[in-house]
């Protein structure tokens, strides 16, 4: 459990599309090994620590012919941003993906200053 010592919280949140490989036949389409898609993203502040990641799939376009396999989650986690990541195996066959994420942590306290 991550306890927050700041009574100044902060909260950034989004949603976008991750990849959408159906239309021109990309590697999540037609592919059949391990594949991998990752995207950086960045915080419009700064946390004053580490925050707390959340990320989840928003949309998950797939094809029927196989098994459903999926692992979606929060890298690399800093002040400024992180690495949302989406993996997938073997012979499942993904269209496209949206993800949202929502992060949460410490920020600056504006009253609190730091003379040295």
């Amino acid at each position: 459990m991550k306890c927050l010592s700041s009574h100044t919280i902060g909260m950034n949140q989004g949603t976008f599309e991750l990849f959408s490989d159906f239309q021109d036949g990309g590697e999540m389409w037609t592919g059949s090994v391990p594949r991998k898609v990752s995207r950086a993203v960045e915080f419009s502040e700064a946390f004053s620590a580490q925050p707390m990641a959340h990320v989840s799939l928003s949309i998950w376009d797939m094809g029927n012919d196989s098994n459903a396999r999926a692992d979606i989650r929060a890298e690399n986690v800093t002040v400024t941003g992180f690495d949302l990541v989406f993996r997938t195996l073997s012979d499942t066959r993904i269209a496209r993906v949206s993800a949202s994420w929502l992060v949460i942590g410490e920020m600056a306290d504006p009253d609190q200053w730091q003379l040295y």
